[in-house]
């Protein structure tokens, strides 16, 4: 019993020494404080510092994970992609090889540069061929594109309707593209044309044709030193 009061005794004894130590302390000179709150203050800063500097740690590993997970999507969906481009290379292979072919062929539709007035030549007598009068038939100037060059060429003929259908599909059949265009057609005299009677027709006929080397080289450093 005696040990009991005893022990309750230096316990309150211990906490009233304790607590002395925290009252009437200095706030504007903490250096003269007891070594208890002194002591407190430390741990508490220390404490404090350990887990704003855990806190800001995690915050970095957070964003680190949250960078990771999106970069995880972005390739999933590239990979989603290329699979698809993998399954599917021998089919493009094909239609690669189908495309090369059809540029081919409408390449030899294109005649060259040596070739156009052969081309001319058959344009004016597909219309001679008909029976057609021609009051005029004059190339104008070549106009040059990327790969091919474009000749315009106005014509005037004169002849029944019939030969100027005949004419126009003459022109739709040739071996090289050539196209009508701007077509205006006008009766001449009085005669009605379905009684035999004329017509003109005056057309702008387009043809094209490729550059050769030359030519492509020509224009790809004219493009250069216009950038420059």
């Amino acid at each position: 019993m005696a040990r009991s009061i005893n022990m309750q005794l230096d316990f309150g004894a211990l906490r009233e020494r304790i607590g002395s130590q925290f009252r009437g302390l200095n706030q504007n000179d903490p250096g003269t404080w007891p070594p208890l709150p002194r002591y407190s203050v430390y741990a508490l800063a220390f404490a404090f510092a350990l887990g704003l500097g855990w806190y800001l740690w995690l915050s970095g590993v957070k964003g680190q994970l949250d960078q990771a997970e999106q970069q995880e999507q972005t390739l999933r969906q590239q990979y989603k992609v290329k699979l698809a481009q993998a399954v599917s290379l021998d089919l493009l292979k094909v239609q690669k090889t189908q495309v090369q072919q059809y540029v081919l062929l409408l390449e030899k539709q294109l005649p060259s540069k040596a070739e156009m007035d052969a081309l001319l030549s058959d344009i004016n007598q597909a219309g001679i061929g008909r029976g057609l009068q021609f009051d005029l038939f004059r190339p104008g100037q070549v106009e040059v594109r990327d790969y091919y060059a474009e000749l315009p060429i106005a014509i005037r003929v004169q002849g029944s309707y019939n030969d100027l259908a005949a004419f126009t599909a003459d022109i739709a059949k040739l071996s090289r593209i050539v196209t009508l265009n701007n077509i205006a057609i006008t009766k001449v005299g009085a005669t009605p044309a379905s009684a035999g009677g004329k017509l003109t027709m005056e057309a702008t006929a387009r043809t094209f044709r490729y550059l050769d080397a030359s030519e492509i080289q020509a224009k790809q450093d004219a493009g250069k030193k216009v950038r420059k």
